[in-house]
């Protein structure tokens, strides 16, 4: 009889074996199933984020620093930590000159997988002090950040206001699209009412073949952060109970 029971016992553990490497399926009965789903993509994705001196500013109780770093947190929680992903940040410093405030973004945490910890930690240890170098933070982009890398590869710009460094981003992103097209880059206006600005990050969107959405509180931030790294060409899987 205990022969039986062996055999019965090494035959489940077997077969929980071979399902959670052939589904990535872990049961976890402490969890509810939206809790285990996790958003698996198969691209680069860089997340650059506006640091300029507005952040500061309050929506209601809480500063659009704040909601930020909030938002961002449940978006990495959402995630599998497989995700190829960076941060870059501008605005995160003040400049000696008006040219070294223009020159003021820096890639915090280089695209990669097992990057969760480090990007969240990474977001509180700067503070909102300068301009919005929002072109020149691009141009770094493409040219450093993702150097080197092959495949498809998608940029989320937050900002909560147009470029104000004497450059155009939006003739940016119609001479980038000339010879690359393997960047998409989806822009998420934060509390953003100018016009002009908005067209400008529209274009950026548009001619990248990525999304403009509108943020005007925490709430829409969260959500549009969802839908730009949950985009219908973008999701490769989903992996349950990660």
């Amino acid at each position: 009889m205990k022969f039986k029971w062996i055999i019965f016992i090494i035959l489940i553990c077997s077969l929980c074996c071979w399902g959670k490497g052939k589904y990535n399926v872990i049961l976890n009965p402490g969890k509810s199933s939206s809790d285990k789903i996790k958003i698996l993509t198969n691209d680069y994705t860089l997340f650059i984020l506006d640091y300029s001196n507005s952040m500061n500013e309050y929506l209601l109780e809480k500063s659009k620093y704040e909601m930020l770093l909030e938002s961002m947190k449940y978006i990495l929680s959402r995630m599998s930590d497989n995700n190829k992903i960076g941060l870059r940040l501008y605005g995160q410093r003040w400049g000696i000159t008006p040219l070294d405030a223009c020159r003021a973004t820096s890639l915090v945490v280089p695209i990669n997988s097992g990057n969760i910890q480090s990007i969240s930690s990474a977001l509180s240890k700067y503070k909102p002090r300068g301009m919005t170098p929002i072109t020149y933070s691009l141009k770094q982009a493409v040219q450093k950040d993702f150097k080197g890398l092959e495949g498809e590869k998608h940029i989320i710009l937050i900002t909560d206001g147009g470029e104000n460094c004497d450059e155009s981003p939006c003739k940016y992103a119609m001479e980038l699209i000339k010879h690359r097209q393997d960047i998409k880059i989806d822009v998420i206006a934060f509390n953003i009412d100018n016009q002009a600005d908005l067209d400008q990050l529209e274009c950026v969107a548009k001619v990248t073949s990525g999304k403009m959405y509108n943020a005007d509180t925490k709430a829409d931030l969260k959500r549009s952060l969802d839908r730009a790294f949950k985009s219908k060409k973008q999701v490769d899987a989903v992996i349950i109970g990660e």
